[in-house]
């Protein structure tokens, strides 16, 4: 199984990136993929989750309202729309992947595979 993470970059605040989890390898679509992010000098944190069993979306109430995770119609690719940008957003985001469903919990769970960091920076 494999993970690649694209999409990050430079944005003002108020702006908006589309990250994207291209994943492959994977035998059946019953898998979650997750996106986490962490800031310089903070720990790791859960952003959302989307659950490939029965389509559930899960987000961290900082985002909630604002990101919008969603899967492409050949169940290979995971989006992350970032929209209204704000400063405490910036971070290395980074995708993971867990076979089974994810739910509110999505943050307890055992992550088997991560794809590669990619940096958001919101900034003026």
């Amino acid at each position: 199984v494999q993970l690649q993470a694209s999409g990050g970059g430079l944005v003002q605040p108020g702006g908006s990136l589309r990250l994207s989890c291209a994943a492959s390898g994977f035998t059946s679509d019953d898998y979650a993929i997750a996106w986490f992010r962490q800031a310089p000098g903070k720990e790791r944190e859960g952003v959302s989750c989307f659950s490939g069993e029965d389509g559930g979306t899960y987000y961290a109430d900082s985002v909630k309202g604002r990101f919008t995770i969603s899967r492409d119609n050949a169940k290979s690719t995971v989006f992350l729309q970032m929209n209204n940008l704000k400063s405490e957003d910036t971070a290395v985001y980074y995708c993971a992947a867990d076979v089974g469903p994810c739910d509110d919990d999505y943050v307890l769970l055992t992550y088997d595979y991560w794809g590669q960091g990619t940096l958001v920076t919101v900034s003026s």
